[in-house]
């Protein structure tokens, strides 16, 4: 039987959710905390990658688990795992799917939102961007309006990346501000890696007045990352939402 499992995870500590042989993630954690529980070793698949140091409210994986005690009562099996992992990951719901469901490829759609501090914090410091200095919400958000006009995303791409296409839907690219807190929302049918950092960090250019509109335009035709802006903090990222 597979199930899906939707979890959150504070990013600090973590190379990310993807396993990687030194350093630790959150599958390597949630997969461990999973086999005990199920006394078998239990692999995990998740919704795709998230960046070093990236958190996540909603994140979703899916494993097969055939243990009938833990099939009929989730809750305890929930209660298990929230009992083992650290207090930076949280499950907060198990669910059965169809048996060739698969929380990866099954995804229409993600949403992240990235958080900007402009006055120093020492509550938030883990969860958003302090950056100080004003910034032009309203030519950022007509930037986000050409964002949603484009498709290929090369010049927002990690460098080096093995993704096999960089056309994406975005639906989506919103900066709002409240008081001392500024947020992008941004939504696609899928993201590249580093994507939404490289994004947010040349629009941070175009708030600045260090670019132009025009200019952004030119960024995103170009398609070379060399000439978009310096990613984002890691920190001030989370991914909020993944839609089937």
């Amino acid at each position: 039987m597979r199930f899906f499992i939707r979890l959150s995870y504070l990013g600090t500590k973590y190379h990310g959710w993807q396993y990687q042989p030194n350093a630790m993630s959150v599958q390597e954690k949630l997969e461990t905390a999973l086999s005990t529980v199920l006394q078998i070793k239990t692999n995990i698949i998740g919704a795709g990658r998230t960046d070093t140091g990236v958190h996540a409210k909603n994140y979703i994986a899916h494993f097969d688990m055939d243990n009938s005690k833990f099939a009929n009562d989730i809750p305890l099996l929930i209660y298990k795992l929230n009992s083992l992992l650290p207090k930076d990951i949280a499950i907060h719901d198990i669910y059965k799917v169809a048996d060739d469901a698969h929380a990866r490829f099954d995804a229409k759609k993600r949403s992240y939102k990235y958080f900007i501090s402009t006055a120093k914090d020492p509550f938030i410091v883990e969860t958003s961007w302090l950056r100080l200095g004003k910034l032009d919400i309203d030519k950022m958000n007509k930037a986000g309006q050409i964002l949603c006009e484009y498709s290929d995303f090369t010049s927002f791409a990690k460098l080096h990346a093995d993704a096999k296409t960089n056309i994406c839907d975005v639906s989506k690219a919103k900066w709002t501000q409240e008081n001392n807190h500024i947020t992008f929302e941004i939504s696609a049918d899928r993201f590249l890696r580093n994507m939404v950092r490289a994004i947010v960090g040349t629009m941070i250019e175009v708030g600045t007045n260090k670019i132009s509109l025009d200019e952004f335009i030119n960024i995103i035709e170009i398609k070379n990352r060399n000439n978009a802006g310096v990613s984002a903090a890691a920190e001030g990222l989370f991914l909020v939402k993944i839609e089937y």
